[in-house]
């Protein structure tokens, strides 16, 4: 393994935004995984784990750290009759995995066609679109917590829209370190007709394609409100193309909000404050992100 010092974390963002981490490792196995962590401990850093980029903007001020990309993408199947498990490690495309399950004739996971990020990050997040989330098809996991990996059943990410117990985790520390890792995830599948697994994912795909705006972006910045849409409270409070910066949130969908071309953190975090106290001051809801913020 490299260890990267003051390696722009940007090119590895769907954001396109993002400062140097301090230092910075690609690791493929829970063996090296476990040599990165040692490794910063040694040193007393705080870490960072990145998957597919998603879901997360990093402050141009980047990450004082060591911040470790998972690149661990292995996948097997146990197949018993019409029903099978998927165990499938972190660092693998959450859409390719779909994908790859689905034309081998099995269901459980298509509703992920088009979504951006890995499996580590699904599950930290509990990913989901079109009525389907990860806490649906989740068996269970494997988790490294202190250097040890340990099993855990679906319950005990206490999932609810779009969160979990590491999330919270997260959430509540501010050390950056000694936080569960997440190394593999086990799903629950069935045998399905291809054809029709097909037409179904083909739709999928169409859909996302027609809301979702051109441009770098991380998604949804945030969580949809109880009956509400974020976008559409974004949207009747007048946003819709209001720019800061290279920021700007999208005129196709309010919920995004695009890089148009050298954005920095702070473009969108002001944008992020404008959009929360407007939807405030008009509907008297408080938006929740769904992204994260990093450094």
């Amino acid at each position: 393994m490299q260890y990267l010092e003051y390696e722009p974390l940007a090119p590895y963002t769907s954001w396109r935004i993002g400062g140097p981490a301090r230092y910075f490792v690609q690791v493929a196995s829970v063996a090296e995984m476990i040599q990165a962590l040692t490794w910063a401990h040694q040193r007393d850093l705080p870490i960072f784990v990145l998957g597919g980029g998603s879901n997360v903007l990093i402050r141009d001020t980047g990450f004082n750290g060591l911040v470790m990309r998972v690149r661990a993408h292995d996948m097997r199947l146990e197949i018993n009759g019409d029903e099978a498990r998927a165990i499938v490690e972190a660092g693998a495309p959450m859409a390719g995995t779909a994908r790859r399950l689905a034309r081998q004739g099995w269901a459980g996971l298509e509703w992920a066609e088009g979504l951006p990020g890995t499996i580590g990050g699904a599950l930290y997040g509990n990913a989901g679109c079109y009525g389907s989330d990860i806490a649906t098809v989740l068996e269970r996991a494997w988790v490294l917590v202190d250097g040890e990996p340990q099993e855990w059943p679906t319950e005990r990410f206490v999932y609810g829209y779009r969160t979990s117990v590491l999330k919270q985790i997260r959430t509540d520390s501010m050390a950056w370190r000694d936080q569960p890792i997440i190394l593999a995830a086990a799903f629950r599948l069935r045998r399905d007709d291809l054809t029709a697994l097909a037409q179904r994912m083909e739709r999928t795909s169409l859909e996302r394609r027609s809301k979702t705006p051109w441009g770098a972006s991380c998604g949804s910045v945030f969580k949809n409100p109880p009956t509400e849409s974020a976008g559409r409270l974004i949207e009747a409070a007048g946003l819709k193309g209001r720019r800061i910066g290279n920021a700007e949130i999208a005129a196709r969908h309010a919920n995004y909000i695009i890089n148009l071309g050298g954005a920095s953190s702070d473009d969108v975090l002001r944008l992020i404050d404008l959009a929360r106290e407007r939807v405030l001051a008009l509907t008297g809801i408080e938006l929740e992100l769904e992204i994260q913020i990093v450094g």
